[in-house]
Parts: structure tokens; sequence; C-alpha cells
């Protein structure tokens, strides 16, 4: 959480780019002299990312009414189910929470009816049984989020894909959660 660098304007944008007002989450636009001009010769991710004027961040985030950006998100990450926006970090920071969760990431599966589903994948501490743990983080789950965010299946890795700055692939993720599902 903060505000903007001196010399930075900052968006909340919607659709088309428009300014949402404080509160509302959109997708993160950001302007000024230190922004990126562009990406060496490719012209077509230049003028996608640079559109109108803004660098479209690929975050998702708010404004408060103080101008405070709260990040909510990677675009990119966003799961839609039933029409509905699912944000993995939301969802990650719950099964953090609990001591038997060493790492998580939520990703989302494709589902025939919904559009697509969260699926929670979970490292667990030395100890913990999955099978009791998967049960204690879904009634963790539904005590303190909203019953549709709540993971639809679990898959317990031994760790989690990272790259070599530590960032968790949910690429990677993504297809083995496809892959352990059938």
């Amino acid at each position: 959480m903060g505000d903007a660098q001196a010399g930075i304007e900052l968006r909340i944008a919607g659709a088309g780019d428009q300014p949402l007002p404080a509160g509302a989450i959109g997708e993160v636009l950001v302007r000024g002299p230190t922004v990126m001009q562009g990406y060496w010769g490719n012209a077509e991710a230049t003028a996608a990312t640079l559109a109108h004027g803004w660098l479209h961040t690929g975050d998702v985030g708010c404004l408060d009414a103080d101008g405070f950006l709260t990040l909510k998100d990677r675009s990119k990450d966003l799961i839609i189910s039933g029409g509905s926006n699912i944000y993995p970090r939301e969802v990650e920071e719950v099964l953090l929470a609990h001591p038997g969760v060493s790492e998580a990431s939520v990703v989302g599966r494709p589902h025939a009816d919904w559009g697509e589903e969260v699926v929670a994948c979970v490292v667990a501490r030395v100890g913990a049984a999955p099978a009791t743990l998967e049960r204690e983080l879904d009634q963790l789950c539904i005590a303190r989020i909203a019953r549709f965010k709540r993971p639809k299946a679990y898959v317990f890795l031994p760790e989690l894909p990272k790259n070599n700055a530590g960032k968790i692939l949910k690429t990677v993720l993504r297809e083995t959660v496809g892959s352990a599902f059938g």
C-alpha cells in the first residue's frame, strides 16, 4: 500500500481506460517521465502496453479516498468463476495463515459450467497430513472468505515451481493442475 512516486501519475482504470472512482478495482495505469518508452524492437508489444498514453502494468488494484494504492493481484492471474472475479492473492493469504502450510499458490482451472474454478497448490509443513490439512483449509476458507472463492480442489506438492528470482511460476502450476485431474 502506498502512493505514487513524485512525478508519476497513477490511475485505476476500467473498460476503455476510463478512470474509476476511489474504492473501485481495476487495472493500475501509470505515466510520467521515468516510465519506459517501449520494448526494444517490438512495436506491437509497445503499442499494447503503452495504449492511450498510459503504461498498462497488468496489476489490479484500487485507490482509497486519500489516493493510496492497494494492489490486489496480477490481471493475468485473475480467476473468473460464474461471472465473479476471484483474486488468488486473497485466497492464498487465508491458506498461508494455517500453521500446517509452508507455501500456497492459487490458480484457476477450466470448468464447463462456471468458466473457471479455484484450485489451491499447497506445500505442507513436515508432519501435516494432506487429508486432514485439506479439511482444515476448507473450513478456514469458509470462515474467512466468500464461499465461491474457496478452492474446489487441493493439489499437494513437495515444492512450488519458481524461477531464478524465486517467483512462483503459475503457468507451470496451471499445467500441473490440468494434468493432476486429467
